[in-house]
C-alpha cells in the first residue's frame, strides 16, 4: 500500500502528484495492461528490441 505524508503546509496538489509518481514507479498498471491480453514471447522480444534501438537512437542524437 502507498503512503504519502502531507508535509506542513504541502497543498494537496503537490501530495496527489507525488503519490502518481510513486504509483507510476511501481508498475502496477503497466503490469495489469499487459495481461489485459495473452503476448507471444517473440512479439514480447520484438517490442523490446524496437523500444532498444529507439532509445539508442534518441540518445545518440543528444550526444552530438
Amino acid at each position: 500500500m502507498l503512503v504519502v505524508q502531507i508535509k506542513e503546509n504541502e497543498s494537496i496538489d503537490k501530495a496527489l502528484k507525488r503519490f502518481k509518481k510513486k504509483f507510476e514507479k511501481t508498475g502496477v498498471l503497466k503490469e495489469l495492461r499487459s495481461r489485459s491480453a495473452f503476448e507471444k514471447k517473440s512479439v514480447k522480444r520484438r517490442q523490446q528490441v524496437i523500444h532498444a534501438s529507439y532509445v539508442q537512437k534518441m540518445r545518440e542524437g543528444d550526444e552530438l
